[in-house]
């Protein structure tokens, strides 16, 4: 793995529902995340935070709350990411709510030809302006990066699609939209749910997701969604659903993904510490960063 690490925080909450999320890479940094890194071996630069419009007034666009806002600060980190590969170096971006992956994976699809994807999430972020029951773009990320959408939000960064669908594979779903369920049987999407889970056991799951993801790509990208979790372990989320991945479970995963040593880059988003314990979410999502740059107890 790649051990020059470059961190860049996107304060945007503004593709969510609640308020908050802006303030994740603070309380991610204030968690340890560059020390706990560099005490691995790793070479840690901090590129700071991307800089995010605050709008005076709510807009909504056909259906997508923050449209114009959210298009710009995405625009800014896929430059900034794709900046980040230019340089030879790994990409860890911190959220931010999850539409940040509109800029994420389009900065590392211009640089990865065929970008495999590992999405963990209690959610499908699979919604269009059609289909979503709210119009917030957090939703909507993962179906923009495979063509589907609002044309501003597929061709972030000037191309479309950044995904092929048989590259991508989503780990922990629970809640999912009836519109995100249609699109994942159109398009034949690889969806572990907690069902499938709770049945093979996090171990099976993350063997067939690291095949799937792995056999005809040039390199991965984690995009894990805190809510991923349950809430039990990671309280500090907009969206919690219960009934998640325990904290064990996600260590096994992401540890088992730093062993397969395919990751080009990593976003970790929805932190919230208006409604965390302690900032205990933010101090398991470093604890999970350090699982998936290869951190072993021996």
């Amino acid at each position: 793995m790649n051990k020059n690490i470059s961190i860049v925080g996107v304060p945007l909450d503004l593709g969510a529902d609640r308020r908050g999320v802006d303030m994740g890479p603070s309380a991610i940094r204030y968690a340890g995340v560059i020390a706990r890194l560099e005490q691995m071996g790793l070479n840690i630069q901090d590129k700071g935070d991307i800089p995010v419009t605050r709008p005076r007034h709510f807009t909504e666009t056909e259906n997508h709350k923050y449209l114009d806002e959210v298009v710009e600060a995405n625009e800014k980190l896929a430059r900034v990411v794709s900046g980040i590969m230019e340089e030879g170096c790994f990409p860890l971006v911190l959220g931010g709510d999850h539409s940040i992956a509109l800029g994420t994976v389009a900065g590392v699809a211009k640089n990865v030809k065929n970008l495999g994807v590992i999405w963990f999430d209690a959610h499908g972020d699979l919604n269009t302006g059609e289909t979503s029951p709210s119009g917030n773009i957090h939703g909507m990320p993962l179906a923009a990066s495979l063509g589907f959408g609002h044309d501003r939000l597929v061709h972030i960064a000037g191309f479309a699609p950044k995904l092929k669908p048989e590259n991508v594979v989503i780990i922990g779903a629970r809640d999912l939209d009836r519109g995100e369920r249609d699109l994942i049987k159109r398009t034949g999407l690889k969806v572990f749910t907690m069902h499938e889970i709770d049945k093979l056991g996090m171990a099976r799951v993350m063997e067939e997701a690291i095949a799937h993801v792995s056999k005809h790509t040039d390199g991965v990208h984690l995009s894990l969604d805190l809510d991923g979790l349950d809430p039990h372990d990671a309280p500090g989320v907009g969206t919690p659903v219960i009934g998640g991945i325990s904290y064990r479970e996600g260590h096994l995963a992401l540890e088992m993904l730093a062993d397969a040593d395919v990751l080009c880059s990593a976003e970790f988003v929805e932190v919230n510490p208006i409604l965390d314990r302690e900032n205990v979410t933010a101090r398991v999502a470093v604890a999970l960063m350090s699982s998936a740059f290869g951190d072993k107890l021996l």
